[in-house]
């Protein structure tokens, strides 16, 4: 691998090891030669997410351009242009390494462009149409790079793509209410009698309402079931990928576990897997199934 090649792969890490705490964690259990393919892939989402989340005073207009042309830049370098953005680099080399299918990088752009202009769903399913491209398509993106029997772990991938989405849902409801989003959908809040306004208030306030944390449990039973659909998949892995998932799939879960333990309110403070358990998540990853 040549000196540019390097630095890009190690931009990318160094966005995975900034943003991506737990999920950084459980790629240390990858072997190395992985691991920097992994960072790769996390390295353009998230690159893709800050264009479009950036807090720098740009306008809607302009954050659509600006991620309009990444994507052209990305376009391109699928056809043989060579490309500065490291970020990019990275996951082109991925890409090419892996024969990984475009179509869902292209699906992944689509959905954060979505978040430009869409601030809520009406249901379930539309949520689920905005997940298969920010989350589902992430899963399969990994399953070559994992290796294993990558046609019978597609659908557990993209249901573990749901389970961490829906997951960072119900944690964030406080930070996509200040980014102007609901992702909860609407007639979930609506079987409980909760407005918008009331998901607001319960923000400044920084408490949740009874009907709240019904509404935020409710959406935690309905991620654990995504949990459970992917959970037969970590076995169609090889030994040498199994513990990273295995720790992933502890540490996303372990956010549930915390939510509840607030009583379902995602308000009072931001639930986060104490260190000292995401370490003994990762070392129970290790073991040996019985």
């Amino acid at each position: 691998m040549d000196g540019d090649l390097a630095a890009a792969y190690a931009t990318a890490r160094d966005l995975h090891k900034r943003f991506g705490r737990s999920y950084y964690l459980a790629t240390r259990l990858l072997p190395a030669w992985k691991r920097r393919h992994v960072h790769a892939l996390y390295g353009f989402a998230r690159y893709a997410d800050e264009l479009v989340d950036s807090l720098d005073g740009r306008s809607v207009d302009e954050r659509a351009a600006a991620l309009a042309a990444w994507t052209d830049q990305f376009l391109a370098g699928l056809r043989g242009a060579p490309v500065d953005d490291p970020v990019l680099r990275a996951v082109l080399h991925t890409i090419a390494v892996f024969d990984l299918n475009p179509d869902d990088f292209l699906l992944f752009l689509r959905s954060m462009a979505m978040d430009l202009t869409v601030t809520s769903y009406a249901t379930y399913a539309d949520l689920l149409d905005y997940m298969e491209g920010s989350a589902a398509v992430i899963g399969t993106m990994m399953l070559p790079i994992l290796g294993g029997d990558v046609a019978a772990a597609r659908e557990p991938a993209r249901q573990l793509g749901f389970a961490f989405q829906l997951t960072n849902f119900i944690r964030d409801v406080a930070e996509d209410l200040w980014r102007g989003r609901v992702y909860l959908p609407d007639d979930d809040l609506a079987r409980f009698g909760v407005t918008r306004d009331d998901l607001a208030a319960a923000a400044r306030a920084r408490a949740a309402t009874p009907a709240i944390r019904k509404l935020i449990e409710f959406e935690t039973v309905r991620a654990r079931r995504h949990y459970a659909a992917a959970r037969p998949g970590i076995a169609l892995l090889p030994p040498a990928s199994r513990a990273c998932i295995r720790a992933a799939y502890a540490l996303y879960h372990g956010i549930l576990d915390e939510v509840a333990a607030n009583d379902y309110d995602v308000f009072r403070r931001r639930a986060v897997v104490p260190t000292r358990r995401r370490l003994l998540l990762t070392l129970r990853a290790l073991a040996p199934v019985g």
